[in-house]
Parts: structure tokens; sequence; C-alpha cells
């Protein structure tokens, strides 16, 4: 007998389960960007907004959802029991999770949405502004010296010593259940821009850029869209190249650690090691690595804003700078790349200190 009350839903599923918790997580715009697609020299830039998203990032889609998920099964009962004051069990284990700010307060909202504890690590690059967001959600913080890879060592490691249950983004273990709740939280983009293209007509995108950390967001779009994507359906994943450890593992058929500080503008990206169930997907489907330099995000976080897409951070805007830079080193032939391409981007995050202006 199963002792998980909480099957896998669809992506419907998921959206309907995280729709109880906010109307805010009601689908993100889909926005068609045609002063930006000019600027690249394609035909088509279509832009998802999940700055507009719960919480301000997609984030909120995967740790949140696998955070109830996963207190769901440990309690025995359905997230929409854990959920109702009057129904859920008194007494829960903690979230526990590394974070580079964003995954650790989907993971905190998780766990006030549930009423119980959680308790982030944060390495030392974490600003405070994110900081407090997840203070603000009731979870205690845990700072790590060094990289965001020893805040997810410092993590399992508290997890495996029985101080709560482990939501965590990245694993070595394939078949993971947590991480793989998380890709399927992510999904739920996927199922929207499927939807939102064919509503308005447009044809559907040959390229997607989509930035990577762990990989987990790339492979989940790689999931949801390369067989339904036109032509030549190209994934590719863009990173900074001072931490791109998803080219690595791709070129390396494995995960391997990135070496360095792991020091980039793109901070939401600020990872040394793919998530292997990442990586076996992205691998699945063919994807392929991109790795831009530093101005390459700025660039594309300015121009973003200047032809009519969100304000955002270069964690944000990675996908875009994969599109400039292949653009200005003309070498997006090799890609499929040129004039009658249909560009899909990703805009991952709102920009925190644009908000509180």
């Amino acid at each position: 007998m199963s002792n998980d009350p909480v099957p896998a839903p669809g992506a419907d599923g998921i959206a309907a389960e995280l729709l109880r918790l906010s109307p805010s997580y009601a689908p993100t715009p889909l926005l068609d960007l045609p002063r930006l697609a000019q600027r690249c020299g394609v035909a088509q830039v279509l832009a998802k907004d999940e700055g507009r998203r719960m919480l301000g990032s997609f984030k909120s889609l995967g740790g949140t959802y696998a955070g109830l998920h996963a207190l769901a099964r440990a309690a025995g009962t359905t997230i929409a029991g854990l959920i109702d004051p009057a129904r859920r069990p008194a007494k829960l284990p903690a979230l526990v999770c590394a974070s580079d700010g964003n995954h650790g307060l989907a993971v905190a909202a998780a766990a006030r949405a549930a009423g119980a504890p959680a308790r982030i690590y944060l390495h030392a690059r974490v600003p405070a502004a994110r900081a407090d967001r997840i203070v603000a959600q009731g979870a205690e913080i845990v700072r790590v010296d060094g990289t965001y890879d020893d805040a997810v060592a410092a993590a399992a490691g508290a997890a495996r010593a029985g101080s709560g249950i482990l939501v965590a983004d990245t694993t070595d273990d394939p078949g993971d259940p947590v991480v793989q709740d998380v890709m399927a939280g992510y999904g739920v983009m996927a199922h929207e821009i499927r939807r939102q293209v064919e509503v308005a007509g447009h044809p559907r995108p040959t390229h997607l850029f989509v930035q990577a950390g762990v990989g987990g967001l790339a492979a989940a779009m790689a999931d949801g869209l390369a067989a339904w994507m036109a032509p030549p359906a190209a994934v590719i994943v863009v990173e900074p190249a001072s931490v791109a450890c998803v080219a690595a593992a791709l070129a390396a058929d494995r995960p391997v650690r990135v070496p360095g500080e792991l020091e980039t503008a793109a901070e939401m990206l600020s990872c040394g090691e793919a998530s292997a169930p990442a990586l076996a997907v992205l691998r699945r489907h063919g994807a392929r690595g991109l790795t831009v330099p530093e101005a390459a995000l700025g660039e594309a976080t300015r121009l973003l804003r200047e032809l009519g897409g969100p304000a955002t951070t270069p964690s944000g805007a990675a996908g875009l700078a994969g599109l400039l830079a292949l653009q200005a080193q003309a070498a997006g032939a090799g890609f499929g790349l040129d004039a009658a391409s249909r560009v899909l981007i990703l805009v991952t995050e709102a920009d925190l200190e644009e908000d509180a202006a």
C-alpha cells in the first residue's frame, strides 16, 4: 500500500493545488516583444513574465509545491488537508533546504501555509534583502561559509541528522521524488505557455533560450516544450561562463563540480554542480549549453526593459543574454537561428530593487 496520499498530479492539478494558497498563482503573462525581436534579428520574441508569479519568481511553483507534497506525505494527508487549520496534523516536521534566495523563499512559504517550521541554509553572498524575505515567511536562516554548493551540503547533512525533511532542488540521485516534484511544479509554466501560444494564435516557437542554475528549470521546460515546438525545436541552456555547471555536465555526461568562487551578477544561477535528474532530461531532449560573459547579462537586463519587457535581474534576463550573445557573435547558424526564428525566453524573477523603489 502506498504511503503517499497525494499522487503526483499533472500540471493542471499542481496549478489547482497552488491556487488554494493564493490567486497570485494564476498564470503569468506571455509577452510578445516585437521591438526586442527586431533588435535581435529574429521574427518573434515571446517572454514569459515570471516576475508576476507569487513571491516574484518561478521558484514559487516548484519549491512550494514540493514542500507541501513532502509534508503531506509525511503526515499521511492531502495538501488540501494540510493547509486547512481545522484538519492539519498538530505537529509537523520542519522543511529544510539550501538556496540562493528564491527556492528558500518558496519552501518557507510552503511551511508557513502548512503551519510547519522551516530552516533555510544560505551561503555567505546571498543578499540581506533576500534573507529578509525568507524570515518574513517565518523561517529560520542558517548562514553557511562558502558557496551555494556548500549550503547544499550543509542542508543535506542537517536533514540526515534528523532536523527535518530536505526539499532540495538538486541531487545526485536521478530518482529523488522531491526534486522530481520541484521540476513538476516548474512544468506548470510550460503548460501555460502552450495554452497561451495557441490562444493568441502565435506560431509555435522554434528556439527556447532558458537559464540554468542546477538545471531543473531548463529540464522542466525541455520536457514540457521540446516535442511541441516547431523545428528545429532547439533547447539552449544559458549560463554565465563562471558558473557553467550544466554545460560541464553535458560535456562530461555526468554532474561535475565547477571550481572557483562561483561569482556572477546572475546570483540565482551561482551553482557549481548540475542536478542529476535535470541532466538526464536535458540529454534526452538534445539540449545544448551556451555560456555568456558577464557583460551580456547586464546588457540583456537593460535591453529587455527598454524594448518593452519587464524589469528583472541578470538572472532573470540570462536567457535573453544567450540570444544576444549568439546574435553578436554571428554564431546563430550553428543553432539553426536566423531571421525567421521564433524565440521563447523566460523572465524568471522580478527586480527586487525596482519593486522597492
